[in-house]
């Protein structure tokens, strides 16, 4: 595993963004990565994608199948972009020597930490999650500011929020170094926690359940 440090994260996502070419479904190899980072790279795909069924969910010339659509295709993703979140937070606690690996891949994982340890509420998963989105708003508002169909005033707006998001990615990067520091000083400890999405699951969505059950009964 290379260096973790919020600077590797922000390159990644960065340089994935620089060599989309087109639509996502084109984008570059990932299984040329491996572990950690393959993960990171999978969270990022997986927000992309979200990116852009929400842009087209919003559609007000479709058709309902074609929203309905985006919808189902919005709850796929995000349940792969949930799903690397834990995997990258299973990798670095691994890796930091709090969990052993048949433990942190459990439903409860035990974390094995020091009695001066605080618990940090969020987890380095989930902020590289949001470094991930940061960057795919970071490059859509840069976009807004070289735009040539808009008015001035437009492209000066979008300048001024553009740098605001600029300055929420670095400080939540600090924040993650500052997390990866503590922990591995034993000052500080995250855990897994895992999202339990209920809607994707036929066995837990009351709905789903209820459209089972309906099946059951016509076909009798």
């Amino acid at each position: 595993m290379c260096q973790f440090s919020s600077a590797a994260v922000i390159a990644l996502h960065d340089d994935y963004l620089k060599n989309l070419s087109g639509h996502i479904s084109q984008d570059p190899d990932i299984s040329l990565q491996s572990g950690l980072w393959q993960c990171v790279t999978r969270n990022h795909r997986n927000n992309c994608l979200l990116w852009e069924q929400e842009d087209l969910a919003r559609r007000t010339l479709s058709s309902d199948p074609e929203i309905a659509a985006n919808k189902r295709a919005i709850d796929r993703y995000n349940q792969a972009r949930n799903d690397a979140i834990e995997s990258i937070d299973e990798h670095l606690l691994i890796f930091l020597g709090l969990v052993n690996a048949d433990s942190a891949r459990q439903d409860a994982p035990v974390i094995q930490i020091g009695q001066k340890a605080r618990l940090n509420s969020e987890t380095a998963g989930s902020m590289v999650d949001r470094l991930s989105i940061l960057a795919l708003k970071i490059r859509a508002m840069g976009q807004q500011v070289v735009r040539a169909d808009v008015e001035e005033a437009h492209r000066v707006t979008c300048h001024g929020k553009l740098q605001r998001l600029n300055e929420q990615r670095h400080d939540l990067a600090a924040c993650l170094d500052e997390l990866m520091a503590d922990t591995r000083e034993g000052r500080a400890y995250f855990k897994i926690y895992r999202q339990f999405k209920m809607y994707n699951d036929p066995e837990l969505n009351p709905v789903l359940v209820a459209e089972k059950n309906l099946r059951r009964f016509q076909a009798k």
